[in-house]
């Protein structure tokens, strides 16, 4: 049991250390650069770390439990998607797509409407709707907590970290999963570890994107200029580093060569 717990426990931290990479946290910093809301960066953070999650489960589920061999092109082409997510998350940033887009799919001010629902009855209200007008709070709805929670970000803003998070989780995935057959050999355990790892990366991102945001937020109206320097700088950062990820799979590990070269790490 003490062995158990202790797995858990490092499981969990490392997953946390995990969401400090440079990588992970340039990806997320290009998307919250533009969220104008800590409550919603923080969500942002954990959608990614569910993504993260999903990949990380799935992929070393599958090398823990059935010796799934990844070949040194496959694993290159993993890290390589990382690298053009960078450039294009960079370039999405600093073309100011990323904020038009962040403006249209998301809905904002007092007129927006969502669903709403009366048992069996769903219908449409303007969000910020005067109680004479409508019988009822949000919060006397099941959808309520919904509302609140997500109907300001959009569809397009939950997807956009989820699948992000999960092009991340197949770069680390094999990585991982290799490791943690190494030091554990009872393979319930195993992916029991991945799951606490998931979670742990989930916390881990929350907190790296609150703090991300909080000075992109409070710079937004008193520092224009700085705010948007901030959200230059991380755009150039994410189109540099995701260059040098490509040039590093692409040619030094020689997934462009014939004669590829892949040590997960």
């Amino acid at each position: 049991m003490i062995q158990l717990l202790s797995i858990i426990a490092l499981g969990f931290f490392l997953g946390m250390r995990h969401a400090t990479d440079p990588d992970h946290v340039l990806a997320v910093t290009t998307i919250v650069s533009r969220q104008r809301s800590i409550h919603h960066a923080a969500l942002i953070g954990i959608l990614w770390g569910l993504g993260h999650t999903i990949t990380i489960l799935t992929v070393g589920s599958a090398i823990i439990l059935f010796g799934l061999i990844i070949p040194p092109r496959v694993g290159l082409t993993m890290e390589l998607s990382v690298g053009l997510m960078l450039i294009l998350l960079g370039l999405l940033n600093l073309s100011g797509i990323m904020r038009w887009v962040t403006e249209t799919f998301t809905p904002s001010g007092p007129g927006y409407s969502h669903p709403h629902e009366h048992g069996d009855f769903i219908h449409d209200h303007p969000h910020n709707h005067a109680p004479e007008t409508h019988g009822h709070s949000d919060d006397a709805t099941p959808l309520g907590w919904m509302d609140r929670t997500f109907g300001r970000l959009g569809f397009y803003q939950i997807v956009r970290p989820l699948a992000v998070g999960i092009v991340h989780g197949l770069a680390g995935s094999a990585a991982v999963a290799l490791l943690v057959l190494t030091t554990i050999r009872v393979s319930s355990w195993a992916v029991l570890y991945l799951l606490v790892f998931g979670l742990g990366t989930v916390a881990g991102m929350m907190l790296i994107t609150v703090a991300i945001a909080l000075p992109f937020r409070f710079s937004e109206g008193r520092f224009a200029h700085l705010n948007r320097g901030l959200g230059l700088v991380s755009g150039l950062a994410s189109l540099a580093f995701g260059l040098f990820i490509v040039y590093k799979m692409g040619f030094i590990s020689g997934l462009f060569s014939s004669h590829p070269s892949w040590i997960p790490h």
